[in-house]
């Protein structure tokens, strides 16, 4: 049988520090990020991000007719602090 460990701690700071580098990488190409780019941007599910953030009443979102658009700039603040306050395991 194979057992493998993995220290949490240590792989919760090198995610954390690879989401702030690709978030400092990022070119604002874009003003504003629909559902479909903020996925992109973010390696994240659309299901996760409804779940984890997007209701969140401090996240920088806009109904525009039925489109939802998020100012980059303003998301990429918001997720880098809202990652830091997630509880670490």
């Amino acid at each position: 049988m194979i057992s493998v460990n993995v220290e949490t701690d240590a792989v919760d700071e090198i995610i954390r520090t690879e989401i702030a580098r690709k978030l400092n990488e990022l070119t604002h190409r874009h003003t504003f990020w629909d559902l479909k780019e903020l996925c992109r941007q973010t390696n994240m599910s659309e299901p996760f991000i409804k779940e984890h953030f997007f209701y969140h009443p401090k996240f920088p979102k806009y109904k525009v007719g039925k489109k939802w658009l998020m100012p980059a700039r303003e998301t990429e603040e918001f997720l880098v602090q809202w990652l830091k306050e997630q509880k670490r395991h």
